[in-house]
């Protein structure tokens, strides 16, 4: 199936009206790399889950005049997915950005964990924190997205411990880990008012930590927490996840 082009757009621009000209670097892009010819489709988006499909109408030296032919804001994603990424050597971090946002992460935490080799300061982290942001973007028209990920500024080990005592469950990536995300996702659920610890089995790759979703539990919300890694200080977080009995491990107390 094929699936129209996607072309980010201001949304003053495209939220009212029959008819949109696209121009400037979006423009162009459609007018002289993709030659998009009269007819064809497209959507402009505006990032923020606005999708407006449009039928070319006329190319010219420097974009597009399109016509509407509707306009669907898409819904907040429930659950949302944060994912906190720790600063890598090399492109590690720009290729994990690409994939978490092909895959649909709506959210990106640069994470300056105490053993990353790499650091961000001054100049450098503003130049990287904007990478960062382009590829997103980009990935996300690749996507088809209409909702880009928000990436945010570079968090401390502080805020992420917050981010995740916050969060309605969170996951933390364990090389040595024994259960999948999609096992415990398909266990029956199980009461508890227990603390217990989990740790989510991954392959080797840069420490990677993911919280989903971003909203405090109600009070009866089932309970179940993620261990961190033994070096880490990271608190463990409650979620809602089912978690089978017979497996269940006791949260050290802090």
């Amino acid at each position: 199936m094929t699936t129209s082009p996607v072309f980010l757009a201001p949304k003053r621009l495209i939220e009212g009206g029959d008819r949109v000209v696209l121009d400037g670097p979006e423009g162009r892009h459609a007018a002289k790399v993709r030659r998009l010819a009269p007819g064809e489709a497209l959507d402009l988006v505006d990032g923020d889950g606005l999708r407006v499909r449009c039928l070319v109408d006329v190319v010219t030296a420097d974009g597009l005049v399109v016509l509407v032919q509707s306009r669907v804001l898409e819904p907040d994603p429930q659950p949302r997915v944060v994912v906190i990424q720790a600063l890598a050597k090399g492109d590690r971090g720009e290729r994990a950005v690409e994939v978490l946002t092909e895959v649909g992460a709506d959210e990106i935490v640069p994470w300056a964990a105490s053993r990353s080799v790499i650091q961000w300061h001054a100049d450098r982290g503003d130049r990287a924190l904007e990478r960062w942001r382009s590829i997103a973007r980009e990935s996300a028209k690749q996507s088809r997205r209409a909702r880009f990920p928000v990436i945010t500024p570079l968090a401390t080990t502080g805020r992420v411990a917050a981010r995740l005592s916050a969060a309605a469950c969170a996951l933390v990536l364990d090389e040595h880990g024994s259960t999948t995300v999609g096992a415990i996702r398909s266990r029956p659920a199980v009461r508890s008012s227990s603390s217990s610890a989990r740790r989510v089995g991954c392959p080797r790759t840069s420490s990677t930590t993911s919280a989903a979703p971003a909203r405090r539990p109600s009070a009866s919300a089932r309970r179940c927490f993620v261990r961190p890694p033994p070096a880490s200080s990271l608190p463990p977080s409650s979620c809602p996840a089912p978690v089978g009995e017979g497996d269940r491990e006791r949260a050290t107390r802090r």
